[in-house]
């Protein structure tokens, strides 16, 4: 968690808590942190999400090959435009049924 980060928590922390709905909030504000990378350091030796994105491509043709998959629906490549917040450097916008079956 960046410095920044926690002193905002950290000041706000009594009056989130208190609030009727201020768990919930707390809960949320804490997911949101975490989708968005800002809740813990990224440790640059970690592989960029281009490559886990590779990855995961290989694995599912090995399945959809040995028929323990369904070749999924071709999915729209995402724009840019929609993204919703900048993300860290070695991260990436993706579709979720990229990266897993719903």
């Amino acid at each position: 968690m960046t410095d920044a980060t926690r002193n905002l928590l950290e000041q706000h922390f009594n009056i989130a808590f208190a609030a009727p709905d201020g768990i919930a909030r707390l809960r949320e504000l804490i997911l949101t942190l975490a989708m968005q990378g800002k809740l813990v350091e990224q440790d640059p030796n970690d592989p960029p999400a281009s490559e886990l994105l590779k990855e995961i491509e290989v694995d599912k043709k090995r399945q959809i090959k040995a028929g323990k998959i369904k070749k999924p629906k071709s999915l729209p490549a995402f724009d840019q435009s929609d993204a919703a917040y900048v993300l860290p450097q070695s991260w990436t916008w993706t579709r979720f049924g990229t990266i897993g079956n719903m």
